[in-house]
């Protein structure tokens, strides 16, 4: 597969997939909406979320529409979660030119992200109801730079992409802490390892807010080498990408035995105010069979 302009094709995502003609607006470079999803006009359902975990989110909003048809749409975010509790907080979402009011119902996210939600009188409580795996290393098919650990991140002809640090926090955080604890674990320069991914120059390239779409583009345009990411996301990219990347496993994550230096993350669910009509269903729905085996299938731990 061979990217187009050097946008990767991604896949249609939504909770139900539009006719042909009102998707006429999307192509690549040009007014193209990846993170935002459903008719926030008329959902019955809406539903703000962190979006790393974005591939196994669909199959369940997906699910819980064919289990629920009556709610009629879910209109979701798959973004960090930063700029969706600023919306909650404010006005709502800004998508370029286009303004959406919708506030949501049900609120995923990193429990700190959550606890913050109840402080502010927004939530009475929350979940946890999923877990990340740990972290990879993703790379080009091929692996032409012959990366097998985190210490080969350090060579001077390793270019690496990264979440931002200022703008998504929330995943730097765990890839930096990752980082740290398997190149101390492997005998390599930690302090270098993280200085390299916390400053941006000739060989660091940060995502500028939407990493779980940006990082792969970076590398798949070949403006970066590698990058350490969540293991369920490097798997989503091989799946639907597999002429394009591969994964290199870090210390066990592959075996489902990965070493406790390797940093994971809890994905927490709580209704906002009542949680409206669905909401209390929804988040009922996430934490049963169908999702946590939906999730199990994308590269993530069950939690109930």
């Amino acid at each position: 597969m061979t990217l187009l302009k050097n946008q990767l094709p991604w896949p249609p995502e939504a909770a139900q997939y539009p006719h042909d003609a009102v998707r006429a607006f999307a192509a690549p470079g040009s007014n193209l909406v990846l993170d935002f999803h459903g008719d926030p006009a008329t959902a019955g359902l809406a539903l703000f979320s962190d979006g790393n975990h974005h591939m196994a989110l669909e199959a369940s909003v997906r699910a819980f529409l064919a289990a629920n048809p009556d709610v009629g749409d879910v209109f979701y975010t798959t973004t960090p979660p930063k700029p969706l509790v600023d919306a909650l907080k404010g006005d709502g979402l800004v998508v370029g030119n286009l303004r959406i009011s919708r506030k949501p119902d049900v609120f995923i996210g990193p429990g700190t992200i959550l606890d913050g939600l109840v402080d502010a009188g927004f939530m009475t409580g929350h979940i946890p109801f999923a877990e990340s795996r740990g972290n990879v290393i993703l790379v080009c098919k091929g692996n032409p730079k012959g990366i097998t650990s985190v210490a080969d991140l350090l060579s001077d002809d390793v270019t690496v992409a990264c979440s931002n640090p200022v703008t998504e926090k929330a995943s730097y955080v765990v890839y930096e802490e990752a980082a740290r604890n398997l190149a101390q674990e492997s005998g390599a320069d930690a302090d270098a390892l993280v200085a390299k991914l916390s400053t941006a120059g000739p060989k660091t390239v940060h995502s500028q807010i939407i990493h779980h779409r940006e990082v792969p583009q970076l590398i798949g345009a070949g403006h970066a080498d590698a990058a350490i990411i969540y293991y369920h996301l490097a798997l989503r990219y091989t799946r639907i990408f597999p002429d394009i990347f591969e994964l290199v496993d870090l210390e066990g994550v592959l075996s489902g035995q990965p070493s406790p230096a390797n940093p994971t993350t809890r994905y927490h669910i709580g209704l906002i105010a009542d949680g409206g009509k669905w909401g209390e269903h929804f988040v009922s729905f996430m934490q049963g069979n169908t999702v946590q085996h939906l999730y199990e299938e994308h590269g993530l731990v069950r939690l109930c």
